[in-house]
């Protein structure tokens, strides 16, 4: 029943894994694996209509031994490495959506057992709250008989460096590029704000360097965050010329797959790893027009202009405060914050780049985003009045207020 990743199409292993194998077929670099396709989750959840119900039976329920044998077999023709366990879910990496960070993905995974376990929640993924919320916004992705969870098994590249390439999407535009130390997690979850560069078509590069104070690395079976120490912290992630080679490297994949892609990427050893390449499903955010004064200002991350009251929210126990109108002001965003975005009229963070998994989102729900604002959450009052530009990259103070205001309807202005 596995399929070998690079023999994966769309139509049985979703579109992450199919884009992956074709990638493989065009003798690009992707970490070898197989997938457990569809038909697998099919058998799991047959005659579970309810998402609920079918979701409780995976979580609960091991492997079936035949999938489980072949999954052992896979492993051991591997070497049975250390492996990453990724969601390729039907509506996943579509041309209209990207379901960025929406379904559960694990590194650092090693022997049968627990890479079963990590199969089933990628598949229990697929029927979690954030994942349903988010198809609802979206109205993509509804193939009869609702949706399907394929779940690619992938060799783990133990990255020195890492980050995401959105693809030039016309002749004169750019290729841009994030870049940060470590695992990528922390480049796509927008948990550190990560060097920035763009690489004309000329080759000429523009790089803005970050101050990258986490990384995120493999220690045996778990991942470990870890300090940067104080030397690489402002180092540049990239030199000029690697980073022309993976703008190059883009342009192939770009080519195989048919029109600009999202691309995720690691480099291990001196070697280029491509991870994962979607098709780009939201435009990026122009350069802002000259010098703006503002109160604040960051990475512009979704275009667009709105004013409403700062909500301050530090974690989950602050999520209810949110209400409609409200301008979300955070550390970072993770995908299970993802439901927020549904509800704020737009978002603010401390880290996190343009290339991340909460601005991809905010882009794909129309809302103004601008990332990588220093100590957001300590200079903005929770209530205050602040317009928010996510084209220029600033936010604005209308007006002070103590905490707890009511929330007004956003006045959003999209170019």
């Amino acid at each position: 029943m596995l399929v070998p990743l690079i023999s994966a199409v769309a139509g049985e292993c979703g579109g992450k894994a199919g884009g992956l194998g074709a990638l493989l077929r065009a003798g690009l670099p992707v970490p070898g694996g197989f997938v457990v396709p569809f038909a697998a989750y099919r058998d799991a959840v047959r005659e579970l209509k309810d998402p609920d119900a079918a979701r409780r039976a995976i979580e609960s329920r091991p492997l079936d031994p035949a999938v489980a044998e072949e999954l052992a077999r896979a492993l051991e023709e591997l070497g049975d490495p250390p492996v990453a366990v990724r969601s390729s879910a039907s509506d996943e990496d579509t041309g209209q959506v990207s379901a960025a960070g929406q379904h559960e993905s694990f590194l650092a995974v090693r022997g049968t057992a627990d890479v079963a376990d990590a199969v089933r929640a990628c598949w229990a993924s697929l029927l979690a709250p954030r994942a349903l919320a988010y198809r609802d916004a979206t109205g993509h992705g509804r193939p009869s008989g609702g949706p399907a969870m394929a779940v690619i098994v992938q060799r783990q590249v133990d990255a020195d460096v890492s980050g995401v390439m959105f693809t030039a999407t016309g002749p004169s535009e750019e290729t841009r590029i994030e870049a940060s130390w470590g695992l990528g997690p922390s480049v796509v979850g927008g948990t550190v704000t990560p060097d920035a560069y763009r690489i004309a078509g000329d080759g000429s590069v523009e790089q803005t360097i970050a101050s990258k104070r986490t990384r995120l690395d493999r220690q045996g079976g778990r991942l470990v965050a870890r300090d940067v120490p104080a030397p690489d912290r402002d180092r540049p992630a990239l030199d000029a010329a690697t980073a022309v080679e993976l703008a190059g490297l883009g342009t192939k994949i770009a080519e195989v797959r048919g029109g600009p892609q999202d691309v995720e990427w690691a480099i291990a050893g001196g070697r280029v790893w491509i991870l994962q390449a979607r098709s780009i499903t939201a435009a990026l955010p122009s350069r802002a027009p000259g010098e703006v004064q503002a109160a604040l200002a960051g990475t512009p991350g979704s275009r667009g202009t709105v004013t409403g009251p700062a909500r301050i929210v530090r974690g989950p126990g602050d999520f209810a405060r949110v209400r409609p109108g409200d301008i979300l002001v955070c550390p970072f965003t993770d995908p299970a914050w993802t439901p927020l975005l549904r509800v704020a009229a737009g978002v603010v963070t401390e880290v996190g780049g343009v290339l991340s998994h909460a601005a991809i989102v905010a882009r794909e729900h129309g809302i103004p985003a601008v990332l990588g604002v220093e100590k957001a959450t300590g200079r903005l009052r929770d209530g205050a009045a602040v317009t928010l530009d996510g084209t220029a990259g600033t936010i604005t103070v209308i007006r002070e207020e103590k905490g707890g205001g009511a929330a007004r309807p956003p006045r959003p202005s999209r170019p």
